[in-house]
């Protein structure tokens, strides 16, 4: 007679225990595979969450909503117009008189809450990882959305600096300059590929100078002072923390997106018609007033037109023709002056 287990219920592995131990097998084979499942998963979100964070805008807070903030002195010269709000903490003097077309706030607490604001968001923008460095003069260079670095003070000679978001309209672009900035007479920052002027941001060791007609893209958020020279354009703001915010005869038309307060991202920068006019208007008398005697690339002083500072595509040329006489008569014409590139439609300006 044969003893042990039946064959009918013989295990495959000629063990009477492995049969009882086969669905607890099986079980701990699932289970392995929900754990790495889980883990995969997990890591999926900590890169995400960590290329979320490293993306991210300067949360500007309750100093968003300011044109202009000082730390000792506001001063105008000319008939200077900010969109926004005009605040001023410490201190009580503002002179000259800019149209303000927001509210005014003199050593109040919103003047003191935005200056606090403003305090965390330069902190934040200058503990930012670099991604690389921004030399020593922007004149010529393009850069694409990350946090650049100049160790030092940080110059456009000429020219233009191009920012270009590669199509992503929350690229986030951050400067963080160690000692000044300061830019040229008719030097322009312009915004490529969905580039906005509500994610540039400049963060400054000591002051910002800009020189007369420049136009300038992006939120200056400077430890001293803060000068825009005569018909200089700025789409974004000025932030002084400590000392004054020099002005004359300057436009500062808002960059407001919902990152704008929050730091958080997305939302389309958006403006509004009376916004869009003044600013064509302030480019004629930037072109007018610093065109005249302005270096331009090549180091010819000329009339050379201003690049529109909106966000646009670059197009390709056409082919070079080869004749003299041709390239002669075309030297000889005079370009009419460039236009801003404004919305097609109320809310809709990218830069």
């Amino acid at each position: 007679m044969y003893r042990g287990v039946p064959k009918m219920y013989e295990s495959h592995l000629s063990d009477s225990l492995a049969v009882s131990r086969r669905p607890f097998a099986g079980a701990g084979g699932k289970t392995l595979r929900v754990s790495l499942f889980l883990l995969g998963l997990l890591s999926t979100l900590l890169f995400a969450s960590s290329a979320l964070g490293a993306n991210a805008s300067v949360g500007l807070g309750s100093a968003a909503s300011f044109s202009v903030l000082g730390g000792s002195t506001v001063t105008n010269t000319g008939p200077t117009t900010m969109f926004g709000d005009l605040g001023l903490s410490p201190g009580s003097s503002v002179t000259g008189a800019p149209q303000v077309l927001g509210q005014t706030h003199v050593d109040d607490a919103v003047a003191i809450g935005a200056k606090n604001a403003l305090t965390t968001a330069y902190n934040d923008a200058a503990s930012r990882a670099s991604n690389g460095s921004a030399g020593t003069d922007l004149a010529g260079q393009t850069f694409l959305a990350g946090v650049r670095t100049a160790s030092s003070s940080l110059l456009l000679s000429s020219g233009s600096v191009t920012l270009d978001a590669q199509g992503d309209p929350n690229a986030v672009f951050i400067f963080q300059i160690g000692s000044t900035l300061t830019t040229g007479s008719s030097t322009t920052v312009l915004l490529v590929n969905g580039a906005q002027a509500c994610n540039v941001f400049w963060q400054v060791g000591s002051s910002a100078t800009l020189g007369t007609g420049t136009r300038f893209v992006g939120t200056i958020m400077a430890s001293a002072t803060i000068t825009a020279n005569t018909a200089a354009t700025i789409h974004g703001r000025l932030l002084a923390q400590t000392a004054a915010v020099n002005m004359d005869t300057n436009t500062i038309t808002t960059s407001n997106c919902a990152s704008s307060a929050t730091g958080t991202g997305g939302g389309t920068e958006t403006t509004t018609p009376a916004e869009a006019t003044k600013l064509a208007e302030a480019i004629k008398l930037a072109e007018a007033t610093a065109g005249a005697g302005a270096t331009v690339p090549g180091g010819k002083a000329g009339t050379t037109p201003l690049s529109p500072t909106g966000s646009r595509t670059p197009v390709k040329h056409g082919r070079r023709h080869s004749s003299h006489r041709g390239s002669s008569r075309r030297a000889s014409k005079r370009h009419p002056l460039a236009r801003p590139a404004l919305p097609h439609r109320r809310a809709s300006f990218t830069g």
